[in-house]
């Protein structure tokens, strides 16, 4: 046990999970002008008009009292924009603590534990960790791609399926989806659905026909709302009340007032938002094409992000070299992807300033091999 870890177990008054658990750790957070901000895989473009509207109605008196503890009429407004009953919809605070309440919800201690990829939203195994809940890892292959058989061979309780997948961005088609739950009817399958506007292929139409099958939902991307923080979960009637239950056990309020009512009016504004939508990928495809052309790998993104990478160039040394020319974006540390940089799709001008820096670097690094070789 090193140092660090030896103090942390011998803290007073902090528990053996606390002081053991490794937590997530949330992108940077800079607000200042001065960097092009394309860690966080926020959307670029503003919240609908009909979200402003709505902050502008609000009468602040209704904050005396509290919010409506099941959030029923934006669950109403979130059932109709899905093709599903009331009944089949849970709201949290934030896709996240929707994910994190699966954990109590659908798995046990002592079960088969929860299976995911060696590569995939890295929140998996922190909520795993904090519920004690086993967990079975399942690696990508080569390509970055899920292998759906090697998930059904898992001896385990349920799964736990990103699509499209981060920090790759690969996509996987509902129809697949779909036959893999089919194929696993005593397993309950959450596909977490953070980036599906951006692929337009959600699983959230085979509800009424697969009773375990759960897709979570986030307010924080397509609808540009990540700083209101607001998530959803739809399936079958069971899993919602299983949800609820949980929920109730945790925070019997977690949706505020200022939240329900701005979350029930974007959902009404989906002409804007599908534009929005439409830009993004657009520009996804474009500034693709254009990392590709300068010799990055680039696994085909159905996300608002791209998952880059280029021979011969550290991924952590491009992260640091382009956030001192003021362009953030997302690095890990870990085995497989240590080459790669997350970048989040910006505006055109906040995608041309990213490629501006990285032909800065680019060209440096030549001058500098060259004055190298001339030695």
């Amino acid at each position: 046990m090193n140092e660090e870890n030896k103090n942390k177990r011998t803290l007073p008054f902090v528990s053996r999970l606390a002081a053991g658990i490794t937590p997530y750790t949330a992108g940077e957070q800079r607000n200042d002008r001065k960097y092009v901000k394309l860690n966080t895989n926020e959307n670029p473009y503003p919240p609908a008009p009909a979200v402003a509207e709505a902050l502008q109605r609000f009468d602040p008196a209704a904050l005396r009292l509290y919010p409506a503890p099941d959030a029923d009429g934006l669950r109403e407004k979130i059932a109709a924009a899905e093709g599903v009953a009331k009944e089949n919809i849970f709201c949290g605070n934030g896709s996240d603590e929707v994910l994190a309440l699966c954990m109590p919800a659908f798995f046990d201690p002592d079960g088969k534990g929860a299976c995911f990829a060696d590569i995939t939203y890295s929140f998996y195994p922190v909520f795993c960790s904090l519920y004690s809940v086993p967990q079975k890892i399942v690696p990508l292959r080569e390509d970055f791609s899920l292998d759906l058989g090697a998930f059904a061979a898992a001896d385990c309780q349920g799964y736990l399926i990103a699509n499209p997948n981060a920090p790759t961005g690969m996509g996987i088609p509902k129809e697949e989806i779909f036959a893999f739950v089919s194929s696993q009817k005593d397993r309950l399958v959450i596909v977490d659905e953070a980036y599906m506007d951006f692929y337009g292929c959600s699983a959230a139409e085979g509800i009424g026909r697969y009773k375990n099958l759960l897709v979570v939902k986030t307010f924080s991307k397509s609808y540009s709302l990540a700083g209101i923080r607001c998530g959803y979960a739809v399936g079958d009637k069971g899993l919602i009340d299983a949800l609820f239950r949980v929920k109730d056990c945790f925070n019997s309020y977690p949706l505020d007032r200022v939240c329900q009512t701005v979350c029930a009016a974007a959902v009404g504004a989906r002409e804007y938002y599908a534009a929005c939508t439409k830009k993004v990928v657009a520009e996804r495809e474009r500034l693709c094409a254009a990392l590709r052309e300068r010799g990055f790998t680039v696994p085909e993104s159905k996300a608002n992000f791209l998952f880059a990478a280029k021979k011969g160039l550290d991924g952590g040394t491009l992260y640091q070299t382009l956030r001192d020319r003021g362009v953030l974006v997302r690095h890990w540390d870990a085995p497989k992807i240590a080459d790669f940089c997350r970048i989040t799709i910006g505006t055109p001008a906040q995608n041309d300033a990213l490629l501006c820096a990285l032909d800065d670097i680019l060209r440096t690094a030549a001058e500098d091999r060259a004055r190298h070789a001339a030695r």
